[in-house]
């Protein structure tokens, strides 16, 4: 998970794109079954139309035609973040395989995607 936290704190870095509007607060890293890392970072806009740090990501593995997870980590500047709920939803929905992904929920410990997200509603 190390390295993955590594390549995720590489990517974070928040910066202010017009006013109040901002991107980068939070950095993500995904390991695939393959062997690629890919990652991504949140943007934060009005109007609900930015987006978490793991869809970037995802949007990146999904270029690649990946879809199988093995591990993953968002990191804000000061700790290691367990994914939100529609960010759980989005890696498990891009493939059912993910629910066995190793998920960072904080620097020292992980879960399995699927226990923290139970009860599919699919």
């Amino acid at each position: 998970m190390r390295d993955l936290i590594e390549a995720a704190r590489a990517v974070q870095g928040e910066f202010y794109l017009d006013g109040c509007f901002r991107a980068g607060a939070v950095g993500a890293a995904i390991r695939t079954a393959g062997g690629s890392l890919y990652t991504g970072i949140s943007i934060e806009m009005a109007c609900g139309i930015g987006f978490c740090a793991e869809h970037a990501a995802v949007a990146e593995m999904l270029k690649a035609r990946e879809t199988h997870i093995v591990s993953m980590v968002a990191v804000s500047d000061k700790e290691v973040l367990p994914p939100c709920g529609r960010c759980r939803e989005l890696l498990l929905q891009v493939n059912p395989e993910n629910a066995e992904a190793t998920v960072g929920i904080d620097v020292h410990r992980t879960r399995p995607l699927g226990e923290l997200l139970p009860h599919r509603w699919y």
